[in-house]
């Protein structure tokens, strides 16, 4: 599930280059209403980039817990991390006790 989830993080980044792309300055061509538009569109490409590139930081650690055996074991506790919480979200690091706490 992880290493489909990294390969989905890839395919989207293909997709989201284009929104990240130099907005042209060209006042002629663009109105100043539609560059600001293009501003914008541009800056919540670079925010879902930026929220792509923390989710694969935080996939591949959890692959590293895999192989350290680590996986699956709450950071703070020591405890199970139930299976559900971790089918729902395999970056999670700690326990819903400890997480709330």
């Amino acid at each position: 599930m992880i290493k489909d989830r990294l390969t989905d993080l890839d395919a989207e980044d293909g997709l989201g280059r284009d929104g990240q792309s130099v907005v042209t300055l060209d006042q002629q061509a663009v109105g100043r209403l539609s560059r600001q538009d293009a501003l914008l569109s541009q800056s919540m490409a670079k925010a879902t980039q930026a929220r792509r590139d923390g989710l694969r930081k935080a996939l591949h650690a959890a692959l590293t817990r895999i192989d350290d055996g680590d996986f699956g074991y709450c950071e703070d506790c020591g405890d199970n991390i139930a299976p559900k919480r971790l089918e729902l979200d395999p970056t999670a690091r700690r326990c819903i006790s400890c997480a709330s706490g």
